[in-house]
């Protein structure tokens, strides 16, 4: 596993996003672990959560883009952070962008934030987490409406790897749909392959009783990759 993804491990725990114990999901399903974006409150935290999704970012799609896209609202400072940190680490600027839940009739006018899109931009799609997809579904005709945009790809921060609406995951669902790729910082194959009966911020994050709810929850919901991988 590549150090940065050991180093986002450690940060999701540390900064109390990742969390272990019994969650109630939108989907309804009972987890037994959360993520919690939220939890993300101090500059130093963007600075660093910047940093991750940049190297994920130049990893998974090089920097052959244009622009990093962050759909509203949670999109908006991770674009910021990881547009910043790319230029930082790779000393390349990239454009970052959003949108507005309702176009601006005044002043800066339209639906954009920062940066819009114009006809051949190729743009990376950044977001927390995804489960149903539905925030990719309302921002796509926005993105598309500029002119031939070329969507190089989404990055999130976790890959839950359970089953979406079918045996596939919500990920893969949507790189089906959509015919780009979708990737992440991490997958939950890979957090629990470290955090595993391994000291982590001082303590056990998962122990065997916790390491029984996680098996039994994607023994239920696991997607087949996830199942021939951990189970």
């Amino acid at each position: 596993m590549e150090n940065y993804k050991q180093e986002f491990i450690q940060f999701i725990v540390e900064s109390d996003v990742l969390k272990f114990g019994s969650f109630t999901l939108k989907s309804g399903r009972k987890s037994p672990f959360f993520m919690n974006a939220g939890a993300y409150v101090t500059g130093t935290q963007l600075r660093r959560l910047g940093k991750y999704y940049a190297k994920a970012i130049h990893n998974h799609y090089g920097l052959n883009f244009d622009t990093l896209f962050g759909p509203a609202y949670k999109g908006i400072p991770l674009s910021v952070a990881a547009s910043m940190a790319i230029s930082e680490i790779y000393k390349i600027d990239i454009r970052y962008s959003s949108n507005r839940k309702e176009a601006k009739d005044h002043g800066d006018k339209g639906i954009f934030l920062s940066s819009g899109l114009k006809n051949g931009d190729k743009v990376v799609i950044i977001e927390d987490v995804i489960t149903s997809g539905k925030s990719i579904e309302e921002i796509l005709p926005i993105l598309k409406a500029q002119g031939n945009v070329e969507i190089k790809g989404l990055i999130v921060s976790l890959n839950r790897m359970e089953c979406g609406r079918g045996e596939k995951s919500a990920l893969q669902e949507m790189q089906d749909q959509y015919k780009f790729p979708v990737n992440s910082i991490v997958t939950m194959a890979e957090v629990i392959e470290y955090l595993y009966n391994r000291p982590c911020c001082g303590r056990i994050v998962i122990d065997d009783a916790i390491k029984k709810t996680i098996d039994e929850y994607y023994a239920k919901y696991g997607t087949a990759e996830f199942q021939q991988g951990l189970l």
